[in-house]
């Protein structure tokens, strides 16, 4: 995006933000009207439900037009609809609601933000109208350890996590390097959890039991991963969450990554604020700070550490991951990094390049 282009973004964000709740209950009374049927015998509770279902409509629609990146957007309409279908609502549920949405912002917001936010939103209904697109497995065949990686899942989402974890021990005894149970069974394994709560086929409590599992696997292999730790690179990571954001385990797979191929690595985790980050990557004299972020709604966040970063270390190399990056892989540019990686082995080779 153009310097004026950027900046008709994050103005029309901050005027959509700020008309949240307006705009979400507007929207609600219009799908009301237009569906009375369907809505009315939820009664006030589910009205007020509603309400808060168009308020993370609005939420996402801001960041996507902030970052110039309708994909943001669309994958969150994505998981709507499948979390719509799931709770039994009428197929075009979502499309009245996101059409309701928009001819709400028509009348409410400023024909400056609305002529931002219209392409996106004609763009998401497109999508709906269309149908279909589920969301294929990240355990693709040409992974050499895609049956063990199915195998673990599986067990996880069964509650055998004891069965899981012998899994992985008997890979290790096999001979598997710590880098490919990470790479071929924890990364895509972890990423099809993500697919199946976002499919709404697995409940919460199901993805935060495999994901608590999956961290308590990593610190019992944590023994094995310095006893095969690489000579020193002389370099050093800190690698940290965008504050809010809890989703950790992803950044912890590459700091250990990094601490295998012999890199010093300070791993700072779960919701970071920007100038705690900051500070410890120029205290650690860090050659590169990796950030991840993975809710749509912590963009904001990203650029917040990058600029705080910046300001404390301007030698320091930058990059950024998480899945928020990865659904649109030019984000880094907007947010000012000097850099993104889809995973975990992404990020080894881009800041070994970057560092020297």
């Amino acid at each position: 995006m153009r310097e004026a282009g950027a900046a008709d973004g994050r103005a029309a964000r901050a005027e959509i933000l700020g008309l949240k709740g307006t705009l979400a209950a507007s929207a609600v009374e219009r799908q009301y009207a237009r569906q009375p049927g369907v809505w009315e015998r939820y009664g006030e509770a589910g009205r007020r439900k509603a309400v808060a279902d168009g308020e993370y409509h609005v939420a996402f629609l801001a960041e996507a037009v902030s970052a110039d990146a309708p994909v943001l957007f669309l994958d969150y309409v994505r998981w709507a609809r499948q979390l719509f279908e799931g709770l039994g609502f009428p197929a075009d549920a979502l499309q009245v609601a996101i059409q309701c949405t928009m001819d709400a912002l028509a009348d409410l917001a400023t024909p400056a933000a609305f002529a931002v936010a219209r392409p996106v939103l004609e763009q998401a209904l497109a999508q709906l109208a269309a149908g279909g697109d589920d969301l294929p497995s990240f355990i693709m065949e040409g992974n050499p350890l895609a049956s063990e990686a199915r195998a673990w899942l599986d067990r996880l989402l069964e509650g055998r996590r004891t069965d899981a974890e012998g899994l992985i021990s008997a890979l290790v005894e096999r001979g598997a390097s710590l880098s490919d149970v990470y790479l071929k069974v924890f990364q895509p394994g972890l990423r099809d959890l993500g697919r199946l709560w976002q499919l709404s086929r697995i409940t919460v409590a199901q993805e935060h039991y495999c994901t608590a599992a999956t961290q308590l696997m990593m610190a019992r292999l944590s023994g094995r991963l310095f006893g095969t730790r690489a000579g020193s690179s002389g370099k050093r990571l800190v690698a940290a969450c965008v504050q809010g954001e809890l989703h950790e385990v992803g950044i912890r797979m590459i700091a250990d990554l990094f601490e295998m191929q012999g890199w010093d690595t300070d791993y700072v985790g779960a919701s970071t604020p920007p100038a705690s980050a900051a500070r410890m990557a120029a205290d650690r004299r860090a050659d590169v700070l990796a950030v991840s972020a993975t809710m749509t709604y912590h963009l904001e966040e990203l650029r917040s550490v990058v600029a705080a970063a910046r300001q404390a270390s301007p030698r320091l190399k930058i990059i950024v991951g998480g899945r928020l990056v990865n659904l649109a892989p030019d984000l880094w540019r907007s947010v000012g990094a000097d850099g993104s990686a889809m995973d975990a082995e992404g990020a080894l080779d881009l800041a070994t390049r970057l560092a020297g």
